[in-house]
C-alpha cells in the first residue's frame, strides 16, 4: 500500500469508525458528494488543484474530527492536487511590495528654471510656484463665479398653466 493509500484509508477509517456518513459531510462543507466519493476511492481526477483542494480536505478533515492542517500538509505532500509552489513566489512578492523603497530623488539637478531658450523677445523670469498657483486659483476661481452667474441670470421656463384650470 503506497502512502497515498495509507493517507487516504486513514481518513476513511477515521470517519466510518466516528459513524458519519458521506452526505452529512457532503452538506455541512459543500463539497459535491462525488468528490468526497472519489477521495474515498483514492480517485481525484476530478477534483480541482491548488486552494480549492487542500480547503476541500481541512474541511473533511474538521467534519471527521481530525486536524485540518495536519491533513492539509500531508495531502499536500502526497497528492499534486495540493501544490504549494505558488506560495514562496507569491510571499516574495508580497515581501517586495510591502518593502520600504529605496529610491530617493536628487534635487541638486533640479532647477525651477527653464533652460530652454527663448525664440524671440528677452528672457523673462519663471513665476514661482506661489505665484502659478495664485494663478491656477484664480483662474478657477473666475470660471466658477461665471457658471454661477450664468445660472442665477438664466430665466425661469416654467410652463404657464391657466387660472381656470387651477381652481
Amino acid at each position: 500500500m503506497t502512502e497515498q493509500e495509507t493517507f487516504i484509508t486513514r481518513l476513511r477509517r477515521h470517519r466510518e469508525r466516528n459513524r458519519i456518513p458521506l452526505e452529512d459531510i457532503s452538506r455541512d462543507t459543500r463539497v459535491k458528494l462525488e468528490l468526497l466519493e472519489g477521495l474515498e476511492r483514492n480517485d481525484l481526477s476530478a477534483w480541482p488543484r491548488g486552494l480549492y483542494a487542500r480547503a476541500y480536505i481541512r474541511a473533511y478533515a474538521a467534519a471527521i474530527g481530525l486536524d485540518g492542517a495536519d491533513a492539509v500538509d500531508e495531502f499536500c505532500r502526497l497528492f499534486p492536487q495540493g501544490d504549494r509552489r505558488a506560495e514562496p513566489v507569491i510571499r516574495e512578492m508580497a515581501a517586495i511590495v510591502a518593502s520600504q523603497s529605496s529610491f530617493q530623488y536628487d534635487y541638486r539637478y533640479a532647477s525651477q528654471t527653464d533652460r530652454r531658450t527663448p525664440e524671440f523677445g528677452e528672457v523673462q523670469a519663471p513665476p514661482t510656484t506661489t505665484e502659478s498657483a495664485l494663478a491656477a486659483v484664480r483662474g478657477f476661481a473666475s470660471s466658477v463665479a461665471s457658471t454661477v452667474t450664468g445660472i442665477w441670470r438664466k430665466p425661469q421656463t416654467r410652463p404657464r398653466t391657466p387660472r381656470s384650470a387651477t381652481r
